[in-house]
């Protein structure tokens, strides 16, 4: 086993060790002796960028596949062995990446280790045509549960596909399509496994009340040993103009509980100071009950029931600011629209106040360092850095890097990027005539 065991001191004094196997695998240890806990996480790269036309879903699907049983434990008995430990576990599909994670006791970190090896290891001895269609059916089922048949559940879908056009490894979001999920045989989804689900295409992170000297042993025992894999094409450029060059729109007529506006701007690639930049212009703008959209659209004009504006940050393709507005009972979206670019186009002129500077970078501060205060956050960073960024020690210098960023440059990418001709509009019309007592009801369901 090789390794850089660089300890560099992070926000809170937080340290983290980088390590690589023989076979690729990268791995990242962090010590944190406050709780008799340890979270491991890992990462693959691996997301829906990677799809191709006519294959699409397959990502998430792995993920459920991988729960299904490998060659030393049978159908449900990963969840059975991790919640029988005290533990907690899941897994998560993106764009950019595949998460695997587990929470444990301190005692029973070696069981973690052992679970997601054996499935790194050696899932396609179990992986069957009845696991594949057990799963399909699960997939198919939370698409219609979180985006079909759901208020405003279309959004993502529809505001991606507007934002990236035809063709582009974004365009499509990670649930998939229902024809493509039908389409996807048992042949795909081993080769999917064979050629993302390698550990040199992996990154593991463990958090907590460890041991380095023995949890590297037992991951040099339990991974050490499996192969690597070279097949993986880098995935297809995200790369496009800063600007949409023009609006884009769509109005859906559907049943929801109110009229709403919902856009997406394009906006800087994480990693960079302009995405920082634009997360407190969004902060600013539309994070929670003190932002301006909020102050002027629900509490000033009462024109709006609720309004969130936030960043989908991405490394790969441009990042999308997301603005949300579900308007009051009988208000028409034309006048919620004038009042946003009103704000818009008033910040972008004269930037943030010095007040809203500091509420905004202390905002996203506490987010931060919540997440860095957990092992299982701080575990899940650390991966995100070492996947996107080749480095994990980037994940314990981003709340400085937040606060590092001036209140120009949060105007600059408001003036460059909160523009009319830079965002995919949808409207959502209601089926049924919008009152005061419908909006109220839907509203209490959000």
């Amino acid at each position: 086993m090789g390794h850089t065991a660089t300890e560099q001191a992070g926000s809170g004094g937080l340290t983290a060790t980088e390590h690589r196997l023989a076979n690729g695998l990268r791995v990242v240890l962090s010590e944190d002796h406050l709780t008799p806990v340890a979270a491991v996480c890992l990462w693959y790269d691996v997301g829906s960028r990677h799809e191709v036309k006519g294959r699409t879903g397959l990502a998430h699907l792995f993920e459920h596949l991988m729960f299904q049983g490998s060659a030393q434990v049978k159908g449900n008995g990963h969840f059975e062995l991790v919640q029988g430990a005290g533990g907690s576990l899941n897994g998560t599909t993106s764009f950019e990446r595949t998460n695997y994670f587990e929470t444990m006791p301190a005692h029973e970190l070696e069981l973690a280790l052992w679970l997601e090896a054996d499935r790194m290891g050696s899932l396609l001895t179990a992986l069957d045509e009845e696991s594949l269609e057990n799963q399909r059916d699960v997939v198919k089922n939370e698409r219609r549960q979180r985006y079909d048949n759901v208020p405003y559940g279309t959004a993502f879908e529809k505001l991606t596909a507007m934002a990236y056009p035809e063709g582009h490894p974004y365009h499509h979001t990670p649930i998939g399509s229902m024809a493509d999920l039908d389409a996807a045989s048992l042949e795909d989804a081993r080769a999917f496994f064979r050629t993302y689900y390698a550990p040199n295409n992996a990154v593991l992170s463990v958090v907590g009340d460890i041991d380095p000297e023995r949890t590297l042993a037992w991951i040099e025992k339990y991974f050490g040993s499996i192969p690597s894999h070279d097949g993986k094409q880098p995935p297809r450029d995200g790369t496009l103009p800063d600007v949409l060059g023009g609006e884009l729109r769509e109005v859906v007529e559907e049943d929801v509980p109110s009229r709403a506006l919902m856009a997406a701007y394009r906006l800087p690639h994480d990693g960079t100071r302009e995405a920082d930049a634009g997360d407190l212009a969004l902060t600013v703008l539309g994070g929670g009950e003190s932002s301006r959209l909020y102050n002027r659209l629900v509490r000033r004009d009462r024109s709006a029931v609720a309004a969130g504006f936030g960043l989908l940050r991405l490394a790969g393709a441009p990042s999308l600011g997301w603005l949300d507005v579900k308007t009051s009972g009988g208000v028409e979206v034309p006048d919620i629209e004038r009042a946003v670019d009103e704000e818009l186009a008033r910040f972008a002129a004269e930037g943030p106040t010095p007040e809203e500077m500091e509420r905004a970078q202390a905002q996203l501060e506490r987010e931060w360092l919540d997440r860095l205060a957990t092992v299982s956050g701080r575990a899940d960073e650390l991966c995100r850095f070492a996947v996107l960024f080749g480095d994990p020690q980037l994940a314990l210098t981003a709340v400085q890097r937040v606060l590092d960023i001036t209140p120009e440059e949060v105007q600059a990418v408001a003036k460059a990027r909160l523009r009319p001709d830079n965002r995919a509009v949808l409207v959502y019309e209601p089926t049924e005539p919008t009152d005061a007592a419908d909006t109220e009801e839907g509203e209490a369901d959000q």
